[in-house]
């Protein structure tokens, strides 16, 4: 993902210094708008550390923060826009919303389905996508791009209304 919008906005990314030092990071525009894109080199629970040093260095709040992640409770190849909520037991966001101070930051939700029968959730998130996933793996990060840029240029309400799909 991060190399997706990366590369859509012509910014070109590195390992930071400093207080950046636990992440790779870029500065440009993207979808009109600045943008400080951003992947935390730690491991993924540990990644609210370097969230936090990143939101300090550019002196950004944590309302102006996307996160995007992957997320167990929405079907492979689906895309969903949140604002806040649980972390549903996602440790990385645990560790984010932990050290952001807040849950009030926006997501970008990549679904990758639950495991199947009693698999255990640590291992499957763990695990190399299946064949078929790996077809559609491209068009979702696509997908997911475009669905980060709407977030960046119509907000959130406009976004979730041509993201999501009708029910």
């Amino acid at each position: 993902m991060l190399e997706e919008l990366a590369r859509r906005a012509g910014i070109r990314l590195a390992p930071g210094k400093g207080a950046r030092a636990r992440a790779v990071s870029g500065e440009g525009r993207l979808a009109g708008r600045r943008v400080v894109l951003a992947q935390p080199l730690t491991y993924m629970n540990e990644s609210g550390s370097p969230v936090r040093g990143l939101l300090d260095y550019h002196k950004l709040p944590p309302e102006q923060l996307v996160v995007i992640h992957d997320e167990l409770d929405i079907p492979f190849s689906a895309v969903r826009l949140k604002r806040g909520g649980g972390e549903g037991g996602h440790n990385g966001l645990r560790s984010i919303s932990r050290s952001a101070g807040t849950k009030d930051y926006l997501r970008v939700r990549v679904g990758i389905g639950r495991p199947p029968g009693r698999q255990d959730p640590a291992d499957f998130v763990l695990k190399d996508f299946s064949g078929t996933e790996r077809k559609e793996l491209d068009l979702l990060l696509v997908e997911a791009a475009d669905a980060t840029e709407l977030l960046l240029t119509d907000g959130l309400e406009a976004a979730q209304n041509q993201v999501h799909p009708r029910s």
